[in-house]
């Protein structure tokens, strides 16, 4: 019998059993029941300078490898955005290139890819809001050459600059018009950046919600969807429910996305009251908690598409806890616990992050990540999991028992 080793955040070592291996298999062709993204991490070079303030130094093999790995489930693949360490560490030209090297290895596996569009390759803090259209411009043009879906993110300019709702219906309108393919919105909530506080013209998400699904309606030709991630569900229902027909909502809840992409097919699920009669019962998902549980998501959409809402329930249901502590607060550290399941998974060489950021988090929060994903069924490898965790534990000076016991 294998052991676990946990550190306690009063520094105590105890022992779990380790789970075996969940045994998911791979889908014999594309998910049919919901449209899910896995929000993609980044793998720098070892041996790069990884420390704050260097240019991202990417592992290419290592990063486009873990995007085929969510082709090869039948996931699509959502690049350069926050969970790239995107506005942490990925600078503009890393930026532009994952872009290209992303919507090629899509290209080459037949997988669906969409990537961030922002104004953040521009330097200065302020600028107008004509500068800001011509930087979301400058971004969405490139990205469609390249042949990827764009996600129109919020923008940090955007957010300093706008001094009411009317200053993101001319941004947004002005951007929209030019987009030659419907493009994602993506509304970021303050947990994941505070600079976006009072985005679409009101710290009220009510307010601000009216505001986006005016500029939708405006525009509903070249909106595909929306990416709601503000960490409350209510909210994503009420929008949900009035989106246009044709416009999809993608979850970004990591922490309620069990009942909003099960909607009414699991009603054992807990999602918040919904309009029975909307036409728009449950989300699709854009989710960098995705990224960390990528067979878990594909096994149990591919329960959905069997009819199966129990096995889903069962499949995805542990993992909310998981995801809810990958994310817990200071939330835009998130990125942190990703790159550690990709590390405990086998889907990179070293627990490394551009900028230092795999320094984000404490030992006993990652402890906690490790305790919940065996209990999630979330380890892919469970043996390696455990040997590169307890080596960690080791490394830090902590006296660990050998794996096997």
């Amino acid at each position: 019998m294998t052991s676990l080793t946990l550190l306690s955040a009063a520094g105590e070592l105890s022992a779990v059993t380790l789970a075996e291996a969940p045994g998911y298999t791979r889908p014999e062709g594309s998910l049919r029941s919901r449209v899910a993204y896995a929000a993609a991490h980044v793998v720098p070079k070892i041996t790069a300078d990884n420390t704050p303030g260097q240019p991202a130094d990417v592992d290419w093999d290592a990063t486009l490898a873990f995007r085929r790995h969510a082709y090869a489930w039948g996931l699509g693949v959502a690049d350069a955005m926050d969970t790239a360490q995107r506005n942490m560490g990925l600078d503009a030209a890393a930026t532009r290139e994952l872009i290209s090297r992303s919507a090629q290895t899509a290209r080459e596996e037949g997988g669906s890819v969409v990537v961030g569009v922002n104004t953040d390759h521009v330097d200065d803090e302020h600028i107008s809001l004509e500068q800001v259209i011509d930087a979301y411009k400058e971004q969405l043009h490139f990205t469609e050459e390249q042949g990827a879906g764009p996600v129109l993110m919020a923008s940090r300019h955007l957010a300093r600059v706008a001094t009411s709702a009317d200053d993101y219906r001319r941004v947004y309108r002005e951007v929209l018009q030019s987009a030659t393919v419907p493009v994602v919105l993506h509304w970021l909530g303050t947990a994941f950046d505070p600079v976006l506080e009072g985005y679409f013209g009101s710290t009220d998400w009510r307010a601000a919600s009216d505001v986006l699904l005016e500029i939708i309606n405006e525009n509903v030709d070249k909106v595909a969807g929306v990416k709601m991630s503000l960490l409350d569900a209510a909210s994503e229902v009420s929008v949900r429910e009035r989106l246009p027909e044709g416009v999809r909502m993608f979850t970004g809840d990591d922490f309620n996305y069990v009942g909003l992409i099960g909607g009414q097919d699991v009603p054992d699920a807990i999602q918040p009251d919904r309009n029975p009669d909307s036409p728009r019962q449950h989300s699709d998902a854009l989710l960098g908690a995705f990224a960390a549980l990528t067979t878990s998501a594909s096994a149990a959409i591919q329960a959905l598409d069997a009819g199966d809402p129990a096995r889903y329930l069962e499949i995805l249901g542990p993992t909310e806890e998981l995801s809810r502590q990958i994310f817990a607060a200071p939330t835009f550290y998130y990125k942190t616990g990703v790159a550690f399941m990709s590390w405990l998974n086998g889907h990179q060489d070293a627990f490394q992050m551009v900028g230092g950021l795999h320094s984000a988090r404490s030992l006993p929060h990652l402890s906690r990540i490790v305790e919940l994903a065996n209990a999630a069924h979330a380890l892919e490898r469970p043996e390696l999991a455990t040997i590169r965790w307890h080596g960690m534990l080791r490394h830090n000076g902590l006296d660990v028992p050998g794996v096997l016991s």
